[in-house]
C-alpha cells in the first residue's frame, strides 16, 4: 500500500492512501540520514509504502520513497540529532512580524539556511501590518527591499484587516508549501485568514510573558480546497545547524556565494579575513548589507565553536 504522511505526532504517522482514506501508521527500526540520527525519521510530506497490521486499521511504514527535497534543523533537545520538518515541498513561508513580538532579523537568516541547500523557494511574510507605527512600516520597507533585491520573494500582510491576504493566498494555491515562523507572529491567524475552512487553532500572545504561545504542536499537511495544501508546522524558537559547515553557510547566503568567485581564494575563502575577500569589499563599498553579514558572522561563530567541543571531547 503507497500513501502521503499527512500528520507526525511522533510515534504515530497519518499516511492519506491512494483511495484518499486515512490510516494510522506507526514504524518499525530505524530509517537514518546519511550519518545523521533523526528525531522523527518520517516527515510530513513523505510518500510511503505501508502494510495493514493482522486484524487492526492499523498500518506499519515498511520503505519512504526517494524525496525530492527535505527540510531539516538540528533537534532542539538532542543537538547530535536532526529534525526532519517536511518533504517533498514546493515552497516554504516564514512569518515574522515587526511589532509584537519585535523582528528579529538573525531568524528571517537562519531558516533561509533550512531552504537554500535544498533549492527550496522561500517566501519572507511581514504578518500584523495594521498594528504597526511609522518607524514599523520603515522597518519592514527596509528589509523587504533587503530580501528583495537579493531574489526573494516578500509580503506585507495583516491577518486581522486582510491586507495583502488575497495576494498571498493566490501564491499558494496548487502548490505545496511548509509555514513557519517563530512562537506569537500569528501564524496561524493568518493561515485561517486564507484559508477559513482549515479550522486552525489560534491563540493570542501571552498578556503575561508578552511572548507567543504555541498553537500548533506537531507538523500536519492541510489540503487546500482551491488547488496544493499547507503543512503547518510549530512555532520554532530557536535554529541551530549541526549538519553544516562555515563553508556551506558561505555558499547559500546566495549574494555572498555570487561573489565568491572572484574572491582571491575563491574555492575556500570563508568571507571572514582572507586577504581579496570579494564579500568584504562589498560590505566595504556598501553592496553587501551589514546586517546580512553580522548574521552570517554569528552563525559562523557558532558553528567553529561547536566543531571545538567536538573535537575536544574526542582528543
Amino acid at each position: 500500500m503507497r500513501g502521503i504522511v499527512t500528520k507526525s505526532t511522533g510515534s504515530w504517522y497519518s499516511v492519506k492512501a491512494e483511495d484518499d482514506s486515512y490510516i494510522e501508521c506507526r514504524i518499525l527500526g530505524k530509517f537514518r540520514m546519511k550519518e545523521f540520527e533523526l528525531t522523527n525519521p518520517v516527515a510530513v510530506g513523505d510518500i510511503v509504502t505501508y502494510e495493514i497490521e493482522s486484524g487492526e486499521r492499523k498500518g506499519i511504514i515498511k520503505t519512504i520513497e526517494p524525496r525530492r527535497n527535505y527540510i531539516v534543523r538540528q533537534s532542539p533537545r538532542m543537538k547530535h540529532h536532526l529534525h526532519l520538518i517536511a518533504a517533498n515541498i514546493d515552497q516554504a513561508l516564514v512569518i515574522v512580524t515587526v511589532q509584537d513580538p519585535s523582528l528579529k532579523p538573525g531568524f528571517i537568516d537562519r531558516y533561509l539556511l533550512m531552504t537554500e541547500p535544498h533549492d527550496v523557494p522561500a517566501i519572507i511574510v511581514f504578518n500584523k501590518v495594521d498594528i504597526y507605527n511609522n518607524e514599523s512600516i520603515l522597518v519592514m520597507n527596509y528589509f523587504r527591499e533587503l530580501y528583495e533585491s537579493i531574489g526573494y520573494t516578500t509580503f506585507g500582510v495583516s491577518a486581522m484587516d486582510l491586507t495583502g491576504v488575497d495576494e498571498l493566498k493566490n501564491a499558494l494555491i496548487g502548490k505545496t508549501t511548509l509555514v513557519g515562523g517563530q512562537s506569537g507572529v500569528g501564524k496561524s491567524s493568518l493561515v485561517q485568514a486564507m484559508f477559513p475552512h482549515l479550522n486552525l487553532k489560534t491563540k493570542e500572545i501571552s498578556s503575561h510573558s508578552g511572548k507567543g504561545v504555541h498553537t500548533t504542536t506537531f507538523a500536519e499537511m492541510f489540503e487546500l480546497k482551491e488547488g496544493g495544501s499547507i503543512i503547518d508546522t510549530p512555532g520554532i524558537k530557536t535554529l541551530s545547524y549541526n549538519n553544516l559547515t562555515p563553508m556551506d553557510v558561505a555558499h547559500n547566503f546566495r549574494e555572498f556565494f555570487a561573489l565568491s568567485d572572484e574572491c582571491r581564494f575563491s574555492a575556500k575563502c570563508t568571507h571572514m579575513n582572507e586577504p581579496g575577500c570579494a564579500v568584504i569589499a562589498g560590505l566595504e563599498d556598501g553592496t553587501i548589507n551589514d546586517i546580512r553579514y553580522q548574521n552570517y558572522q554569528a552563525i559562523v561563530a557558532e558553528l567553529n565553536e561547536q566543531n571545538h567541543w567536538e573535537r575536544k571531547k574526542k582528543m
